[in-house]
């Protein structure tokens, strides 16, 4: 049976002979379904159109994942390496058996994560060829995955240290579930925060945006934003990885500060006069 991808989203939905009628994902306020409609496609379509996985190393032990050309929405998987094992975070919506074969020359995987449903990708197709990696989804965010596996083990918001230095906080805010992960080692040990785009990085390195929708430019509210800033910030980290590559590359606690008040104060109405 073909392993059905959504176009727009990259996220895989079960192997049939059919596709289903609608990525539910995408139909979601915060994502869309193209003007043209639902377009779907496989992992042997986009292989046999040239997409290959690429690795790149971003820093000591962490490295950027990608498909090329892109699937879905494009982002960047991360991989750190540790001692007692990697982790694998927001996986592209491609698998090759190149690509799968570098990822485990850096060493044994630990787990799949990813920081949200629009960032599932490939999954289950990753964890099958990395050997039955276990695929870890916030229980909060059940309802979005669209291929159910064995593999997958679902994770309630407590903090979970999968690894050591390695740890997966829940912080809610563009989904219920929204995870980061924080790698205390990252950035010479001063700390790494990978985000997704629960915290998205701006292209200049100083801010971070909170959106329910980025897309759709639906803003998070004020109180939610000071909980999602104030649970991240309750680790130390200096440095803080997006999914599209875009880096906060030091202070990036301050960053999360600045961002959060400027927001606030400017759904709360304070700077109403300048509109």
């Amino acid at each position: 049976m073909t392993v059905w991808i959504c176009a727009t989203c990259g996220v895989e939905h079960p192997d049939t002979e059919h596709p289903p009628a609608l990525c539910l994902i995408c139909s979601d306020e915060r994502q869309y379904v193209p003007l043209s409609g639902q377009v779907w496609t496989s992992i042997e379509e986009r292989a046999a159109a040239g997409t290959r996985v690429t690795i790149e190393q971003v820093e000591p032990r962490l490295f950027g994942v990608r498909a090329n050309p892109i699937v879905g929405i494009g982002q960047r998987t991360h991989l750190i390496q540790t001692e007692a094992g990697n982790l694998l975070w927001d996986p592209i919506g491609h698998v090759d058996e190149a690509g799968a074969a570098a990822v485990l020359e850096l060493g044994p995987v630990a787990a799949i994560v990813a920081s949200h449903p629009h960032h599932f990708g490939a999954q289950v197709e990753w964890s099958r060829a990395l050997g039955g990696v276990r695929v870890l989804v916030a229980e909060a965010d059940r309802e979005w995955v669209q291929r159910p596996d064995a593999a997958i083990e679902y994770i309630g918001r407590d903090d979970l240290e999968l690894l050591p230095g390695l740890t997966i906080r829940t912080i809610g805010g563009h989904f219920a579930g929204s995870k980061i992960a924080h790698w205390a080692d990252g950035a010479d040990g001063k700390g790494v925060v990978l985000s997704g785009d629960t915290l998205f990085p701006s292209q200049d390195g100083r801010w971070v945006g909170f959106m329910r929708s980025y897309p759709n430019n639906i803003p998070l509210s004020p109180a939610v934003v000071e909980r999602v800033a104030t649970t991240a910030l309750e680790s130390s980290f200096d440095r803080l990885y997006g999914n599209f590559g875009w880096v906060i590359p030091s202070d990036a606690h301050g960053a999360i500060r600045r961002s959060a008040d400027r927001h606030i104060a400017w759904v709360r109405g304070d700077f109403d006069r300048l509109t």
